[in-house]
């Protein structure tokens, strides 16, 4: 980088205790059905989450027992409010809510209190520094009322029924596992499969089928929320009765609290579907039909199982000329059975899939081949067969530029693209580079470590902005080998390509800038490497708790952003950043210090691989 800088006295800014965290503040204590009326406005504390981006709040204290069912409702004209409920001395949020009063701007956040002690609750925005006035109250829900006598409904039948605020609520931890319901019954014999539709207008459903244990408490045995091509407020569920008795259905939002009519009704289902075993290396020809068995989420397929070993890399391909093709892999048996993989279009071939899997033990697996739609039916080909081994890595040295060809005899990754890999040493907290060109296909490229299944830690498609070109920066996050996979982008695509691994060396040491100082560098690809690849310059800065700073970056020739924060233990923690606060392209930083210190400021584009002049200023704040 080049840079230079201006000297002028220190002021400061309002400096955020970590990333993603909040500016200290006392609370207020809050008591049961007390009326608080509030105002949030820019000068309150903020947070500044590159994730959710910045928002003010209130603090607020409240004593709670455990057993207590409490109630918080937020309401404001002005914003849409949110309300996030914490222990005393944590940062781990119990529970949140945003409009859980269903009136769009307003929140109710209903919290089970499991331990005593003292909460926090943040009374925010859900976005934006702008806020305004709001109304906040707190109640105790009092104890929760006995489970309802469920309504018997007979196979065949449907009924009517309406979610309101007077039914009985299943009591979860919190407003993620309690939900409003209403009760059924109905009694069946073992092995009996029957079919439960839960449609409604007014709110997303989900059919929830049990029992009461001994103890007296709820037992779930099966839920489902979408029926599959019936849109997303419709549910379909099919279970399988396990013993003969009585069971139980919960009729129930899918968000816990809202309210409307709903219409419920069982029936006989569907027979199961069809299995057969397939060997490895086998081919079936299959026809997806009216009439053939469904799966349990009421999806027509076929069933194929093989055994597997641990360690074994299969590939399942399924074709069909005639609707688009869709594959499930379970492990397992019985009610063990559960879903480890899916594929839609792997083999990129639009309507076609193709699934490859290395399986975590020995044991029985069973592939549904089905339509990725409600309507796929039609002829179809189905193939297992075993992944051939992934050959030895060539090593590839730094400062080398070699030639290469993606043909149809490479192997193939998950995604069935052809690729090479090459075997990388390093040491840790060099900065690689890595060039791909190709005039035959567009590129794509790939570092993950060496040890077990490939798993990519970055990657890079176009980072060179020249259309089919890839430059990949990364940091090496220890000493030792790791894998680089070069190939093309899109499965169907070969030909000759050129490849060049670069060591950029360790990061480069920030360098220091005071208040009022202007500095002017340039963003290269010899700079510091962000997380997210883009490239920055590193000033660090002293200051003192109470200033007040205005940092502005401009460039003509990329887009600026601004991120300043501490290295901890290794990891980067924002505390405070910003991408356009002064225009579409350029940077502004309003910071208030909390905290004597040092801190880096971070000079960086907002994109990877962006690269240019720009002008970063430090100047005091009124």
């Amino acid at each position: 980088m080049r840079r230079s800088t201006i000297t002028a006295t220190v002021s400061a800014l309002a400096l955020f205790a970590s990333a993603g965290s909040a500016l200290a503040q006392d609370p207020t204590p809050l008591r049961l059905d007390q009326d608080v009326s509030g105002a949030l406005t820019e000068d309150d504390a903020r947070v500044d989450d590159m994730d959710m981006g910045q928002y003010v709040y209130d603090l607020y204290s409240i004593n709670a027992s455990a057993g207590q069912r409490l109630e918080f409702t937020m309401r404001s004209d002005a914003f849409d409010s949110f309300l996030e409920l914490m222990l005393e001395g944590s940062d781990e949020v119990l529970a949140a809510d945003d409009d859980g009063l269903g009136e769009g701007l307003n929140s109710r956040l209903r919290f089970n209190v499991t331990e005593s002690g003292t909460y926090m609750l943040r009374a925010r925005t859900l976005g934006g520094l702008e806020g305004g006035d709001y109304a906040l109250k707190v109640i105790d829900r009092g104890p929760a009322p006995p489970p309802p006598r469920p309504t018997p409904i007979r196979l065949g039948s449907t009924i009517d029924g309406a979610i309101s605020d007077a039914d009985p609520e299943h009591d979860g931890a919190d407003q993620f596992s309690s939900y409003l319901y209403d009760a059924y019954s109905f009694t069946a014999r073992e092995g009996d499969r029957i079919a439960v539709t839960l449609q409604s207008d007014a709110f997303d459903p989900i059919v929830r089928v049990g029992g009461m244990a001994l103890s007296g408490l709820w037992e779930e045995l099966a839920a489902n929320d979408d029926r599959p091509g019936g849109g997303d407020l419709n549910s379909y569920l099919v279970f399988t009765a396990p013993a003969d008795g009585e069971y139980l259905i919960r009729a129930a939002p899918l968000s816990g609290t809202q309210t409307g009519a709903y219409t419920i009704g069982i029936a006989e289902a569907p027979p199961p579907i069809s299995i057969q075993a397939i060997g490895i290396g086998a081919t079936i020809d299959g026809q997806l039909v009216d009439g053939d068995g469904q799966t349990d989420a009421g999806q027509i397929a076929d069933g194929y199982t093989f055994e597997g070993r641990a360690g074994q890399r299969v590939i399942v391909t399924m074709s069909s000329d005639e609707f688009d093709t869709w594959l499930d892999l379970y492990a397992g048996e019985g009610g063990g059975q559960y879903l480890v993989d899916s594929d839609d279009d792997g083999a990129g071939e639009g309507t076609n899939s193709r699934l490859t899997y290395t399986l975590l033990g020995d044991g029985l697996y069973t592939v549904h081949a089905r339509g990725f739609s409600e309507d796929g039916r039609g002829d179809y080909e189905i193939t297992l067969t075993e992944a051939v081994p992934d050959p030895d890595p060539t090593p590839l040295a730094f400062g080398a530029t070699i030639e290469g060809e993606i043909s149809s005899s490479d192997p193939r990754d998950d995604d069935n693209r052809g690729f090479d890999a090459f075997r990388i040493t390093g040491q840790e907290g060099n900065r690689i580079q890595v060039i791909m060109r190709s005039g035959d296909f567009d590129t794509f490229l790939q570092i993950g470590s060496p040890e077990g299944d490939f798993y990519a830690l970055a990657s890079d498609d176009d980072g060179l902005g020249e259309g089919t070109d890839s430059r990949l920066n990364y940091i090496l996050p220890s000493t030792g080998d790791f894998i680089l996979r070069a190939g093309p982008l899109f499965t169907d695509a070969d030909g000759l390509y050129s490849l060049e691994l670069i060591d950029r060396g360790p990061q480069p040491a920030p360098g220091s800038i005071i208040v009022g100082a202007t500095a002017r560098g340039t963003l290269s690809e010899d700079d510091a490497i962000a997380e997210d690849g883009s490239f920055y310059d590193a000033y660090r800065i002293s200051v003192k708790a109470g200033d007040k700073l205005r940092l502005t970056m401009v460039s003509n020739e990329f887009d600026t952003f601004i991120d300043i924060g501490r290295d901890q233990d290794g990891s980067w923690m924002t505390v405070v950043s910003d991408d356009d606060g002064l225009s579409d392209t350029h940077a502004k930083v309003d910071w208030s210090v909390e905290e004597d210190g040092d801190y880096v400021i971070r000079a960086r584009s907002f994109a990877p691989g962006q690269s240019g002049a720009y002008a970063l200023t430090i100047e005091p704040r009124d």
